[in-house]
């Protein structure tokens, strides 16, 4: 029973960033997931794939692991690439292509 700690990635649905500044841990599974012959849901016998700890910092999910004698992998998060663009670089000259409607 590994865990991973990781900080969740933004919805791509949505423009905000709710849910992103905790840390979560979930567990690795231990057994694969089988499809149910009759009806051909997805299925699984291991209860800990529905468990997810939500922590406020990095280092209050790892001292959790390590109290508990958990195997844990910390996943850092990608800083996102901020981009400066401007809406007046639509009518620029230097622009490459014409710009249309």
């Amino acid at each position: 029973m590994t865990a991973r700690i990781f900080k969740p990635a933004k919805n791509a649905m949505q423009s905000g960033k709710a849910k992103t500044r905790d840390w979560q841990l979930d567990y690795e599974p231990e057994q694969p997931r089988a499809v149910e012959p009759l009806m051909g849901w997805t299925s699984s016998s291991d209860m800990k794939q529905q468990l997810t700890l939500r922590f406020d910092t990095k280092e209050e999910a790892v001292a959790y692991c390590e109290r508990k004698g958990i195997p844990y992998q910390v996943i850092e998060p990608k800083e996102p690439v901020k981009r400066q663009i401007a809406y007046a670089d639509n009518f620029s000259f230097r622009r490459g292509e014409p710009w249309t409607h």
